[in-house]
C-alpha cells in the first residue's frame, strides 16, 4: 500500500481491494442523496464507495494507493461545456498569455522579454484571455508600444472579438499593406497616408482577426501534439477533467484533430473530450455535413475522446459574432441552407449546438427547429442547445424549453460587460444572461469559458462571474436573481456539462458507478470569500482515479510533466494563467506593487509638468485637474 501524504490506514484483505482511497477530505459529491463525505474509494476507474474514513479503510488492500486530503475541499472534476481546446491546443506553447494582466506596464514588458528569446521567423501572439476593462489604463496597447518593445519580431495581440493590434513587423509578415482591401465585416485602420496603422477592427465579425492569426507559424505535427498535451495539463491545474470542444473556424477535420487522436492512441490524454464538427467552407455546409453524417456517428469513440455532434455553427451565414462595441450584425438570408442542415442532422440522429448571441438570431432559428419538431423529427434532449444567448428573451426560452433543448452560458460578459452595459443599458445588463428565467423553466444551463480567443481558460474566473455577477474589473452587472449560489454554479460546471453529452449517469457526481474524476482544491470554494474564488487552483486532479496533476504538499503524486517545447516558448518562461494568487502574496510582491505605483506616479508627474499643471518638479496641492472633475 502506497501512502502519500501520511495515510493513517492499515492495509487489510478485502475481497475486491480499492485501487485508490482518498480520506480525510471535505467532499462535495454533487449527489442529493449523499451531498457530503470524508472518503471515497476507486476501483477500475470508477467510484465504488463514498462515505466515512472508517468504512473506506476496510477497502484498502496491500496494493491500494491511499491519499490523505489533509482536510481540503474535494469536488467532482470540472467540465467546461464550451471551449476550443482542439484548436487552441495546437499552438498553446507559442502563445504569450495575458490572463490576469492588470496594467499595460506589465503586458508590453512581457512582450519585450519574450521577443528577445523568440527566434527569427516566429511570431509573438497574445490571443485572448484578457480585456481592457480591468486594466488600469482602460485601453489596449498602441501599435507604437509594440514597435518599441519588439521592433523586429512580429507581434499580434487580439482583444476579444473586437480588435487586433499589430506592430510593423507583424503587418509586414501578414502581408497587410496600403493595397490590402478591407474584408467583409472587418476594417484595417489606416493613417492619413493610407498605410495600415496596425489596428484591425471586427466590424462586427471576427474573421479578419482569425485570418490574421492563421498566418502565424504553427508547430509541426509532433509539436502540435506536445503543445496540446501541455494545454490539457494546464486545464488539469484548475481541476478540469472533462471538456466539450465547440469547434470553430480554421479547425479542419480530421487534420485539426490529429493531436488529440494521437494522444488517445498513445493512452496519454489527461482530460476527457467530446467534440463537435463545424462545416468550414461557406456555401457548402450541407454537403460537408452530409459527408460527415455518412462517415462517422455521434458517440463513436470512448469516454476519453468522442464525437458529440455538429456545431457550434451549422452554416457560416447564421453566425452573429458578439462584438458588443459594434451594433448588432444584420444577417442576410440564411434560413434555406440552415433548414437543410438541421433536417439532415435530425434525420441522421445527430445532436448539435448553435452559436447565437442575440435574441433576434434565436427567433430566426427557432422556427427552423419547430418544423421538424412538428413532424416528430426533433426529439428533446440536452444535445440540442443554444450557446451564449446573453440577451435572449423569455419568450424564446419558453420555445427552447418546449423543444426540450438546453442552453450553454459562458462568461464572455465578464470581459465585455461594461461595453454591453454602455450600448444596451443597465436593465439589459442586469439580465444578461437571464439565469433566473432559465432556472424557472428547468433549462439545463451548462457553464463554460469559450476559451481562449475571448475568455480565459481558468474556470474559477467563470464560476466567480456566475456567483457574483461581477465582471473581471469587479463591477457588479447582473441582478441577484440572475446569479447562482455556489452549489448551483458548481453543478452547472459538472453535471450540467455531462448532460450535454448524455453522460449524466457516469459523470459530474462523486458516487458509486461514476467516473472517479475529482479535484482537491487549494481553497474551499464554499467558504472562501467571494472575491477570492478566481484564486482557486487544484492541488491534485484525478481522472478515472489516476492522478494527473499534483502541486504543493501533494507534489510528486502525479507523473512528472514533460518539459515545454520549444525551449523559447512563452509558456515555458511565463506559464499559462498568470494572475497573482493569494498564496503568492509576499514581501517581494508587495514591494513590486509599490515600485509599480511609484513608476505610475512619476509618469503622472511628468505629464503634469508637460501640461503646465506642476512647476519646478513639484506637484502643487491646489491644482485643478479636469481628469478628476
Amino acid at each position: 500500500m502506497t501512502s502519500m501524504p501520511v495515510a493513517g490506514i492499515r492495509a487489510g484483505a478485502p475481497t475486491q481491494p480499492a485501487d485508490l482511497v482518498l480520506r480525510n477530505a471535505k467532499i462535495f459529491t454533487g449527489d442529493r442523496k449523499r451531498p457530503a463525505a470524508t472518503a471515497l474509494a476507486v476501483r477500475g476507474g470508477s467510484v465504488t464507495f463514498v462515505g466515512g474514513d472508517r468504512e473506506a479503510a476496510a477497502l484498502a488492500g496491500p496494493g491500494t494507493r491511499v491519499i490523505d486530503a489533509l482536510g481540503h475541499r474535494v469536488v467532482p472534476g470540472l467540465n467546461d461545456s464550451h471551449n476550443h481546446v482542439v484548436r487552441g491546443g495546437l499552438h498553446f506553447v507559442l502563445e504569450l498569455r495575458w490572463d490576469g494582466v492588470r496594467t499595460l506596464r506589465q503586458g508590453p514588458a512581457t512582450v519585450r522579454e519574450q521577443a528577445a528569446r523568440t527566434p527569427p521567423g516566429q511570431w509573438l501572439r497574445v490571443a485572448g484571455g484578457w480585456s481592457a476593462e480591468p486594466v488600469a489604463e482602460h485601453r489596449m496597447p498602441a501599435p507604437a508600444e509594440l514597435d518599441a518593445a519588439a521592433p523586429d519580431t512580429p507581434v499580434v495581440i487580439t482583444h476579444l472579438h473586437q480588435a487586433a493590434i499589430l506592430n510593423r513587423a507583424a503587418l509586414h509578415a501578414a502581408g497587410t499593406s496600403r493595397d490590402t482591401p478591407d474584408p467583409a465585416g472587418g476594417q484595417i485602420v489606416r493613417g492619413h497616408d493610407g498605410e495600415p496603422t496596425g489596428i484591425l477592427i471586427a466590424a462586427p465579425g471576427a474573421p479578419l482577426l482569425y485570418s490574421t492569426l492563421a498566418k502565424a507559424p504553427v508547430p509541426d505535427p509532433e509539436g502540435q501534439k506536445g503543445s496540446t498535451r501541455q494545454f490539457l495539463l494546464e486545464r488539469n491545474r484548475f481541476g478540469l477533467t472533462s471538456l466539450i470542444d465547440a469547434a470553430g473556424g480554421f479547425q479542419d477535420f480530421p487534420s485539426g484533430y490529429r493531436a488529440h487522436t494521437d494522444l488517445r492512441a498513445a493512452g496519454e490524454p489527461t482530460v476527457r473530450i467530446a467534440y463537435h464538427l463545424f462545416p468550414q467552407t461557406p456555401g457548402q455546409a450541407v454537403e460537408d455535413l452530409r459527408r460527415r453524417t455518412g462517415t462517422v456517428r455521434p458517440d463513436d469513440g470512448d469516454e476519453w475522446l468522442r464525437l458529440n455532434g455538429a456545431g457550434e455553427n451549422l452554416t457560416w451565414a447564421a453566425a452573429d459574432f458578439e462584438n458588443f462595441a459594434q451594433p448588432r450584425p444584420e444577417l442576410g438570408p440564411y434560413e434555406t441552407e440552415f433548414e437543410s442542415a438541421v433536417r439532415l442532422l435530425t434525420e441522421s440522429g445527430w445532436g448539435f449546438r448553435l452559436h447565437a448571441t442575440y435574441d433576434e438570431t434565436v427567433r430566426r432559428d427557432l422556427p427552423v427547429f419547430e418544423k421538424p419538431a412538428a413532424e416528430g423529427l426533433f426529439p428533446g434532449g440536452n444535445r440540442r442547445l443554444f450557446d451564449h444567448v446573453e440577451p435572449v428573451s423569455e419568450e424564446s426560452l419558453d420555445r427552447i424549453a418546449a423543444l426540450g433543448g438546453a442552453t450553454g452560458v459562458q462568461h464572455r460578459l465578464a470581459y465585455q460587460g461594461t461595453t454591453f452595459h454602455d450600448r444596451y443599458g443597465y436593465a439589459a445588463a442586469a439580465v444578461a444572461p437571464p439565469l433566473g428565467a432559465m432556472r424557472s423553466r428547468g433549462l439545463n444551463a451548462a457553464a463554460g469559458t469559450d476559451a481562449t480567443r475571448v475568455s480565459t481558460h481558468n474556470p474559477w474566473v467563470a464560476l466567480h462571474w456566475l456567483v457574483s455577477g461581477h465582471n473581471v474589473a469587479g463591477v457588479p452587472l447582473r441582478s441577484r436573481q440572475n446569479r447562482m449560489d455556489r452549489a448551483e454554479a458548481l453543478a452547472s460546471y459538472t453535471v450540467g456539462g455531462a448532460r450535454l453529452t448524455d453522460e449524466q449517469d457516469v459523470k459530474g457526481i462523486l458516487g458509486p458507478g461514476y467516473y472517479a474524476d475529482f479535484a482537491v482544491l487549494s481553497d474551499d470554494f464554499f467558504e472562501i470569500p467571494e472575491e477570492r474564488i478566481p484564486e482557486i487552483e487544484a492541488l491534485l486532479t484525478a481522472v478515472g482515479g489516476r492522478v494527473v496533476q499534483a502541486a504543493g504538499f501533494f507534489e510528486g503524486l502525479a507523473p512528472a510533466a514533460p518539459p515545454v517545447q520549444p525551449h523559447w516558448s512563452p509558456i515555458a518562461h511565463f506559464g499559462g494563467y498568470q494572475a497573482g494568487h493569494g498564496r503568492d502574496r509576499c514581501g517581494l510582491r508587495q514591494a513590486e506593487g509599490v515600485r509599480d505605483a511609484a513608476a505610475e506616479s512619476f509618469e503622472q508627474l511628468r505629464w503634469r509638468q508637460r501640461t503646465g499643471r506642476a512647476a519646478d518638479g513639484h506637484r502643487p496641492l491646489d491644482t485643478f485637474d479636469p481628469c478628476f472633475s
